[in-house]
């Protein structure tokens, strides 16, 4: 049967239509807004200081802002591409830690994951330079120990991103430069390595009890002037343990979140 219908009643349909739609738009904006609040601590502020990727080092200030990095911060690269790789850093964030990793002899990762990462530093550092990573073996996953206030959901992402046995490196001609080490990084025994690393990683399990026991050991085992990074500090809606973790951590170092990022770095006094 043909709909027959007047023009005021084709311009009230309209006019419905354009509400309906406006009113998705607003919904969309609006959530939106709410996820961000909560990713703000659940409505606090972002506790620790937001500074450009330069007032971490000098090698990524910009001469001329409207031309953009230098050589100085060129390096061989693996872009993550629309590979859906779980807790994997931006490409944006895996280049400052390829830049970094230039001026740095010993470097250690706590979660290999896939392995881009220790690639990436093993490729862009000197020939004479080590990177040591650690993650569990896809055998020993009933070693995870989480604390009772863990997240449960940190634990299942934890281990859901140590069922790699081989990595990104493997097979290839920097693999020589790197030390695959296995196991629990709270059972990590890092009392040989105090005082030795130029550059760490802290990229592991999310989950409070870890991110503080892999801090600590970190702390310790940073070289005086070195760097450690922490990745995903996203707020409390999303990793909270990290969140909270480094909030704690901040109000006795000196932590800088970096813009446009999820990292969060400290620099030791020299």
């Amino acid at each position: 049967m043909a709909l027959h219908l007047s023009l005021l009643e084709w311009l009230l349909l309209l006019v419905i239509l354009l509400e309906g739609v406006a009113i998705r738009v607003v919904s969309r904006h609006w959530n939106a807004h709410r996820r961000a609040k909560r990713e703000e601590g659940r409505g606090k502020p972002w506790l620790l200081r937001r500074v450009p990727v330069d007032a971490l080092d000098p090698v990524f200030a910009t001469p001329n802002p409207r031309l953009g990095h230098t050589t100085a911060t060129e390096v061989a690269f693996i872009s993550i591409g629309q590979t859906p790789v779980v807790g994997a850093p931006s490409d944006y964030e895996s280049w400052i830690l390829a830049v970094l990793s230039r001026q740095a002899l010993n470097m250690f990762e706590f979660g290999t994951c896939t392995g881009r990462t220790t690639y990436l530093w093993a490729r862009n550092s000197s020939p004479s330079a080590r990177v040591h990573t650690i993650t569990l073996h896809p055998d020993q996953l009933d070693t995870y120990r989480g604390d009772a206030d863990d997240n449960p959901d940190d634990q299942a992402d934890a281990l859901h991103e140590s069922s790699f046995q081989t990595f990104v490196y493997s097979g290839t001609d920097v693999e020589r430069k790197i030390v695959q080490l296995y196991g629990d990084s709270k059972a990590f025994d890092h009392h040989p390595f105090k005082g030795q690393f130029d550059l760490i990683f802290v990229d592991g399990s999310h989950a409070r009890s870890y991110v503080e026991s892999d801090s600590e050991k970190a702390l310790q085992m940073l070289k005086p002037g070195g760097v450690i990074l922490w990745h995903d500090y996203r707020g409390a809606h999303r990793s909270g343990g990290v969140f909270d973790a480094l909030n704690a951590l901040g109000t006795t170092l000196p932590l800088m979140h970096i813009e446009g990022t999820s990292l969060v770095a400290y620099r030791s006094p020299q």
